[in-house]
């Protein structure tokens, strides 16, 4: 007979592993079974929304512009229309608040900018711009300064503007094309980014009014994002399906390629706590990435969803609103299985604890599968089995021309240097 040993200590429980995994996998189904992310639409406008901007100090406000030239006000504790201002003729291209949230500016196809009050007008007063100013060309985009009283706007070149004043402090271009979207970064507040049309992301410094440096890609970005934590990281979203996290200083190459669209991504925005970032995408979906995965942890999508245009996540970290081509702005959970409401201790005790286990045997076959599983509209489905043919082929085809050239003749080419034309300073 073989000795069995038994330890009569009760600190040590002799099935803690298998315990603990059935109470992961318990979890992570459970995750799964309450994962429902999609809280309301707010619906108003009369055209699709075409731009968003947060209120700096209110977490409940936020501002959208439609393509009828429409601006909206909505609360989002009581998820209704404040305000409703026609703003522009013809679509409204951009939109930003002002630092300290007494009021905003918009953009729009009648080649005029204006200052708005975020309060609504009094009783009897006429709902008027606070300053208008007319533009040579149409501009295409408009951000402000986080810290002093000074916006910027792109369209044929990227103007900084004085809010005191009516014509431009300064003017930048590099090259001649139509600049889709210009951002401040939040930290180093004196840097801009901006993508242009002639598939270029162009860095700009304000004290030095010269433009730094700029990559050029394969294909157009339509957006780009600064991270709110990191000064030198911005997420650039790209025309052929992908996003990009570029590192400032190291041009050459993204710091990582995010792939798992499958069309152009028009819209990205970090999260305050810039781990995590939200695209939008033509594909009629929504994604959340991790800045440093490859892959999308999340997926949103409705059937009544159609092209996503603007995406923004909100200051709390909670939740993503996301506006699109059918006049809704979706309001969705940042964490698709969050309870929303208090938590009792135990409860949330609970939460962590199951958190814990989760990451514990994240990479068990079993439970990744549970976790990673992801209904997805049939089009996308097919076009993501489709992409995947496409790809193995590609590989295939310069495996065979490696493997009957002559040797060194055929390079390797990493993915991330793959779609970089060139950094020019």
């Amino acid at each position: 007979l073989v000795a069995v040993p038994r330890n009569y200590d009760p600190a040590l429980h002799p099935f803690e592993v298998p315990r603990e995994y059935t109470r992961a996998l318990n979890a992570t189904k459970l995750e799964r079974v309450f994962a429902k992310p999609f809280l309301s639409s707010l619906d108003g406008h009369r055209d699709g929304v075409n731009c968003m901007a947060k209120h700096p100090k209110s977490l409940s406000t936020v501002l959208s512009g439609a393509c009828d030239g429409e601006v909206k006000i909505w609360n989002l504790t009581r998820r209704q229309c404040i305000r409703t201002i026609q703003a522009h003729e013809g679509f409204v291209r951009g939109m930003c608040a002002r630092f300290c949230g007494t009021s905003f500016f918009t953009v729009g196809d009648d080649k005029t900018v204006k200052q708005w009050k975020m309060e609504s007008p009094e009783y009897g007063e006429e709902e008027e711009p606070i300053h208008t100013i007319l533009g040579k060309t149409v501009y295409t985009g408009i951000d402000h300064h986080w810290k002093e009283p000074i916006f910027a706007t792109c369209g044929h070149q990227v103007d900084i503007w004085d809010e005191q004043r009516t014509s431009p402090k300064c003017s930048l271009t590099w090259g001649f094309d139509s600049i889709n979207s210009v951002k401040f970064n939040p930290i180093e507040t004196y840097l801009l980014g901006s993508c242009a049309s002639d598939r270029n992301i162009v860095l700009y410094d304000m004290r030095k009014s010269t433009p730094l440096k700029k990559v050029i890609l394969n294909m157009r970005t339509n957006t780009l994002c600064w991270n709110p934590m990191e000064a030198f990281i911005f997420t650039a979203a790209n025309e052929d399906y992908n996003l990009y996290t570029f590192d400032m200083r190291y041009l050459e190459s993204p710091v990582m390629v995010h792939m798992d669209h499958v069309s152009a991504v028009l819209d990205v925005d970090y999260s305050p706590t810039g781990k995590e970032f939200v695209s939008a995408s033509f594909d009629k979906s929504i994604r959340i990435f991790p800045v440093d995965k490859g892959h999308s942890r999340e997926v949103y999508h409705t059937k009544r969803m159609q092209h996503v245009i603007t995406v923004k996540w909100t200051s709390d970290n909670k939740y993503i609103l996301c506006g699109s081509d059918e006049m809704n702005i979706r309001l969705w959970k940042a964490n698709a299985s969050e309870k929303l409401g208090v938590l009792a201790p135990r409860e949330k005790a609970a939460m962590n604890y199951n958190q814990k286990l989760k990451e514990k045997f994240q990479f068990h076959p079993q439970i990744r599968r549970i976790a990673q599983h992801r209904h997805l509209p049939k089009s996308i489905y097919c076009q993501i089995k489709e992409q995947r043919i496409m790809r193995e082929a590609r590989r295939r085809k310069e495996l065979n021309r490696r493997k009957h050239s002559k040797p060194g003749s055929v390079p390797f080419v990493s993915e991330r240097k793959k779609h970089i034309v060139a950094v020019v300073k």
